[in-house]
């Protein structure tokens, strides 16, 4: 209720859930992209994804994309800048319960200034790996992942080009 005592927007239609997380586009002089592999306490277990995850409440996007990076791969990392925005309303998720989901994942092109590759233990994923393009066929990827890699790809085309 409002003050008024009138119902509020936000009482008359139950909200569904948002979910926001910052991603690291991570990406070598061979050309592959760095990815970790989804755990077993997460929806997709056994599925690639980027490096990445939730932001805590009051957390910096900014931050929690470099903190993501260290804990899921043991790589320390600098934002060169924003890549993208994912955004996708995922009905009746298993990952809400039920509910829908409103995910949105910002993409950073990360540089790479330390650190050593290194699986991650007891966290949502399980493993970190280097992959080439031709590659990624052969792997299950969920949906950022994908969106991900093409703007990593476009990104590094068009270093190429240049």
């Amino acid at each position: 209720m409002t003050e008024t005592g009138s119902p509020s927007a936000y009482e008359v239609v139950p909200p569904g859930r948002t979910r926001v997380g910052g991603y690291a586009l991570c990406t070598d002089d061979e050309g592959r992209v760095l990815l970790a592999r989804l755990s077993a306490i997460e929806v997709d277990v056994g599925a690639w994804t980027l490096p990445g995850g939730g932001i805590d409440f009051g957390e910096h996007p900014d931050d929690a994309v470099i903190r993501e990076l260290a804990e899921e791969t043991g790589l320390v990392g600098e934002i060169d800048e924003i890549a993208g925005v994912f955004s996708h309303v995922y009905a009746r998720s298993r990952a809400a319960q039920g509910a829908d989901l409103h995910f949105l994942g910002i993409l950073y092109h990360v540089r790479l200034v330390g650190g050593a590759l290194r699986d991650e233990t007891d966290g949502t994923t399980d493993a970190a790996r280097w992959f080439r393009r031709d590659q990624l066929d052969d792997i299950r990827l969920v949906e950022i992942g994908r969106f991900g890699i093409d703007l990593a790809f476009a990104r590094a085309a068009g270093r190429a080009r240049a």
